[in-house]
């Protein structure tokens, strides 16, 4: 398998929303996300962008209901399927209560408090919670307590 390129980690994946430009900056606020590529377009509409925490990556669209390409005028966000997710993202951070409380802050609707979930000493420990953004993306943020032994 060829590495992917120096700059992208092997997956990555794109967050759908009615308005990525609000998207970008609450999950830069919130998540602590930052801005490594904006592209706008007429009025300001979102064309492309790509965020990084750490060494991820995701890219926040707009949805286009208009778009000459047939895939892209499917794309949609929670808000507009009447709160139905469509998937979930994860991500690890240093300190998750302390994340949890700059995303409550924010204003994430916390759906799960923190807690720590232990898989037994075979496996490993997380202490995890669940926020929804502003559209009704799931989010689960985790913070890796014990390794596999």
């Amino acid at each position: 398998m060829q590495p992917s390129p120096s700059d992208w980690p092997r997956f990555s994946s794109a967050v759908v929303y009615q308005d990525a430009a609000a998207a970008i900056a609450w999950l830069c606020k919130a998540f602590g996300f930052e801005v490594r590529l904006k592209i706008e377009g007429d009025g300001g509409r979102i064309e492309h962008s790509e965020l990084t925490y750490g060494e991820g990556v995701i890219m926040v669209a707009q949805e286009t209901p208009d778009a000459a390409r047939g895939w892209k005028r499917t794309l949609r966000s929670p808000k507009s399927l009447h709160g139905a997710a469509t998937q979930n993202i994860m991500f690890y951070v240093d300190d998750v209560d302390a994340h949890c409380a700059q995303a409550r802050a924010a204003g994430a609707q916390i759906v799960e408090d923190p807690e720590t979930h232990d898989y037994g000493e075979d496996h490993w420990s997380d202490r995890s919670y669940g926020a929804l953004d502003m559209e009704g993306h799931l989010w689960w943020i985790s913070q890796r307590i014990r390794s596999r032994a």
